[in-house]
């Protein structure tokens, strides 16, 4: 471990920090893959649990002091880098009050194989077309904390190893395991060729609630849930096996899209 002092927010050598976007991150090393940047310091151990290799990180001195960095920095590599900076130099990264005091780059490690979460399931989320982070994030933390065996996100998702997604998540993004489908593939057709029986989640007259035994008994359930301003694209819904909603009151016609999810897991993964 390198420990360096930065005293100016504009040095170079933080530049991977304070200058790049996301999509810059993502393509960093392209076409051998990117950078990802993870905020607080529970976020960051469960991407170093999930086998994250870290570049570097960029601490407020104070923050560098406690017992719970010191443990997170523990048996890095000599390569890996460690800026240090008062809290009035850090503190002019966009954003940084929600770090405490902490932020890691890493390199984007290889997502599972499709296949390998299709075989080792038997309850899915499948995310089409979900394009907020926040949501994204809130909906891998409910998957994690309520049974879901794994994730899988069309490619117009919002990437979960973005900075929000992965915060709001409390770093649940690296536990669960998700990846994409093909751009082009047939994602009904794949989820059913492998047994599964496939739930849209939208309102229409004929649709099942989603308490209804005929769920619980399917031996494999992949659950779609769809973007935040239209829903599930009607291909999908006339594709599916079963189109279910939750039960509403006092006028309300739905939930929003992170809230639903954990409704849904808590009752379907039962």
């Amino acid at each position: 471990m390198n420990t360096i002092n930065i005293s100016d927010i504009d040095d170079p050598r933080v530049d991977i920090f304070t200058k790049y976007n996301e999509a810059q991150l993502y393509h960093y090393f392209e076409p051998n893959g990117g950078i990802f940047i993870a905020e607080t310091v529970e976020v960051i151990k469960r991407a170093v649990n999930r086998g994250a290799e870290p570049i570097s990180f960029f601490i407020e001195e104070k923050a560098y002091e406690t017992k719970e960095v010191q443990e997170l920095l523990k048996g890095l590599e000599e390569d890996v880098e460690v800026f240090l900076a008062k809290l009035s130099v850090i503190n002019k990264i966009t954003g940084f009050n929600l770090t405490r005091g902490v932020l890691g780059a890493f390199k984007r490690p290889v997502l599972p194989a499709l296949n390998d979460i299709l075989q080792s399931s038997r309850r899915i989320a499948v995310l089409e077309d979900v394009m907020n982070p926040t949501n994204v994030g809130a909906i891998f933390r409910s998957a994690a904390a309520l049974g879901v065996d794994g994730i899988i996100l069309t490619r117009d998702c919002a990437d979960p190893f973005y900075r929000r997604a992965a915060r709001v998540g409390m770093g649940t993004v690296f536990q669960v395991p998700w990846t994409y489908f093909d751009k082009t593939s047939n994602y009904i057709n794949t989820l059913k060729n492998s047994g599964f029986s496939v739930v849209s989640m939208a309102l229409r007259d004929d649709a099942i609630s989603l308490d209804s035994p005929v769920l619980k008994q399917q031996e494999k359930l992949a659950v779609i849930f769809g973007t935040e301003s239209t829903g599930i694209k009607q291909e999908t819904i006339d594709s599916s096996d079963f189109v279910t909603i939750i039960p509403m009151h006092h006028g309300v016609d739905s939930l929003n899209v992170a809230a639903a999810s954990a409704v849904t897991f808590w009752e379907l993964c039962k």
